[in-house]
């Protein structure tokens, strides 16, 4: 965790206070840190029509995670995908079980913005149950957003220890 926070800070990371909503669907005086990171400028490589869905996914940067959700209100990893592939007219799958079957499978060095990431649950895994979209990828580096149980729609580093232990394959969209 320290390394993350470390990463943003040298990357410039904002953080906004949100409220926290309880199980009652009610403020209870909370409010967490959600980060938001400026979104950098995509390479001229990224063709358009991925440009466009990455840029879309960001759009949703700060909403809070829902189970099933597909709006502004609530979303899930796979409604992100979901709707921001929407934005340019392809339909792709709503879970992320079904998206892990829909793109050609790569390498995980030869990730690139636009390329989905399929995680488990627990480190080890081999049932995916969590998918992201690239947003930028380096030698150094790949991000990815996606939508967190506990942060809402934010963007993560791949090279964690958490999404490393838990990542299980990648693919390509097929448009």
């Amino acid at each position: 965790m320290a390394r993350i926070k470390a990463a943003e800070r040298r990357r410039g990371a904002a953080g906004t206070t949100v409220k926290a909503k309880s199980k009652a669907g009610t403020t209870a005086g909370k409010s967490k840190v959600v980060v938001r990171r400026p979104s950098r400028p995509l390479p001229a490589n990224v063709p358009v029509q991925l440009a466009a869905v990455i840029e879309t996914a960001r759009s949703y940067q700060g909403t809070p995670y829902k189970y099933g959700g597909t709006t502004r209100l609530g979303m899930d990893c796979s409604g992100l995908l979901h709707e921001s592939f929407a934005a340019i007219n392809v339909a792709i799958p709503r879970s992320s079980n079904e998206q892990a079957a829909w793109g050609e499978p790569i390498k995980p060095q030869d990730l690139r913005p636009g390329d989905l990431v399929f995680f488990g649950a627990s480190p080890g895994s081999s049932t995916i149950t969590h998918v992201g979209l690239v947003t930028e990828a380096s030698p150094e580096s790949v991000q990815f957003i996606h939508s967190s149980s506990s942060l809402g729609v934010v963007e993560n580093a791949l090279e964690t220890d958490y999404y490393l232990s838990r990542f299980i394959k990648a693919v390509r969209p097929r448009l």
